[in-house]
């Protein structure tokens, strides 16, 4: 990847929203390293991605790299240093002369510098706020680095006496996406969409040319569609699952065929700009869903609807899986995947838990940089309350659900999966269905980024045609 050309002001403004954040809670400094590469077999690098949180923050995307913000604003990069006999084989460095005017930091040093130069930055401070939990060793390393500050005391300098999670600071600022990320979001759910379509299209022409379709030719189809149209990488591993895989809910693409009359469940987005596009389609080989699968389909696209419909501001998190949750539990009653004689109503099943059988996961998680990306989903400084769990017998104690507000971005994806069984319907068996799309939280409700692929079973048709 390559440093973005677009103006880093918007990165610089973030820096200082986080310097005010740390003046108002009693001062201190950011120290935040970015992702390291990693090696996957001798000689030879996984593409290297930035980690969120500092890319979020300066938008630079060499590896190597550590951010330094104080409470008063001033932002200090370190990064590699101009090697023309490395960047022959490696590629391209900015440097840390030209990084000042191209990035909008106010110092920068050569990593090697590091060690040297982050005891005098810390030197003085009342705290030092970094990344919890994210990064192996640099909790390590900062206590060495304040070790350095300790052996200074005698001649006057203070230690910072607090360590703070910087990613309490980050998780709040990044849940709220602005214009800069949400035109992102846009394209990479456009991207990711028509990937989506490249493969149902392709599935239909080589099933009618009578061709063998494997789960990995409609990976293929994807990967081509994202990067054709900008996608530096995927957002995520695909899921592409034929058949019965689809009722495996992180099935990869593999070698499965892919049979005519099977239904193809595909997870999968692009990732533009490091933002992550996240759609599931499920949609029949040959073109045409059987009387049994748009039954199941049309549920899951009914229950996907009314969680569409309760998302908007004021609302909380858990509003569109519980609304989704009832649609799917009707559908299970009213179809014979639930007995009405064994469970009862549609509060019986949702009180004693028996839709987990058919549906299993969330309606719903945060997306942004990472494709379950940061953000709590309870609403902060609330007193949590007693909560009965019926099929563990256990009782835990949570806090309200987090309120949603405009320009919180996540997912509406509900599903079916059923699994061969002796007390299922035979018409029912080995059929697995998720449809899910991308929804930014607006004034009024909800936009959606990824309905430029279809999702009507009728309109699925009809593009495969």
């Amino acid at each position: 990847m390559t440093t973005t050309t677009i103006s880093h002001t918007v990165y610089q403004q973030r820096r200082i929203r986080v310097a005010q954040w740390l003046k108002a809670h009693g001062g201190g400094i950011a120290v935040l390293p970015t992702a390291p590469e990693a090696s996957r077999n001798r000689d030879n690098d996984y593409s290297y991605r930035p980690d969120s949180y500092f890319y979020y923050l300066s938008g630079f995307t060499e590896p190597g790299a550590w951010l330094i913000i104080d409470d008063t604003g001033h932002s200090t990069l370190f990064c590699r240093a101009k090697n023309p006999d490395q960047e022959v084989w490696t590629g391209y460095r900015l440097g840390p002369d030209a990084a000042p005017e191209a990035l909008a930091v106010d110092t920068a040093y050569p990593v090697e510098e590091l060690d040297q130069q982050i005891p005098q930055l810390l030197a003085n401070q009342p705290a030092v706020w970094f990344p919890f939990a994210t990064h192996t060793g640099l909790e390590a390393q900062i206590t060495n680095w304040l070790k350095d500050v300790r052996a200074l005391v005698r001649t006057g300098v203070s230690c910072p006496q607090a360590q703070y999670d910087l990613c309490a600071v980050l998780d709040e600022m990044r849940l709220i996406k602005d214009a800069h990320e949400i035109e992102l979001m846009r394209r990479a759910g456009e991207i990711s969409a028509l990937g989506h379509m490249r493969a149902m299209q392709k599935c239909a022409q080589m099933m009618r040319a009578g061709e063998d379709v494997r789960e990995y030719h409609l990976e293929a189809e994807l990967l081509h569609e994202f990067c054709r149209h900008g996608a530096q990488d995927v957002a995520f591993n695909s899921i592409v699952a034929g058949g019965a895989n689809a009722c495996i809910l992180h099935y990869r693409a593999g070698k499965a065929a892919i049979h005519s009359g099977d239904l193809v469940l595909i997870d999968a987005g692009g990732e533009y700009g490091c933002y992550a596009g996240d759609i599931s389609r499920t949609f029949p080989a040959n073109g045409r869903f059987s009387g049994p699968q748009r039954t199941l389909y049309d549920l899951v696209q009914a229950a996907q609807e009314a969680a569409i419909a309760v998302t908007a501001p004021g609302a909380t998190f858990n509003d569109p899986h519980d609304t989704a949750l009832r649609t799917l539990s009707q559908g299970m009653l009213d179809l014979g995947l639930l007995k009405k004689d064994t469970y009862g109503s549609v509060d019986d099943v949702i009180e004693q838990r028996a839709y987990f059988r058919f549906y299993m996961h969330r309606t719903s998680h945060w997306l942004g940089m990472d494709v379950h990306d940061c953000g709590s989903y309870v609403e902060p400084e609330t007193e949590p309350t007693a909560h009965h769990d019926a099929k563990t017998g256990k009782t835990t104690h949570i806090r309200p659900s987090r309120i949603l507000r405009p320009g919180m971005a996540l997912t509406m994806e509900p599903g079916i999966y059923v699994q061969a069984a002796d007390d299922i319907p035979a018409e029912f068996h080995n059929i697995g269905i998720r449809i899910e799309d991308d929804a930014l939280v607006t004034e009024n409700g909800c936009e959606l980024l990824t309905r430029k692929a279809p999702v009507k079973a009728d309109e699925i048709e009809a593009l495969m045609r």
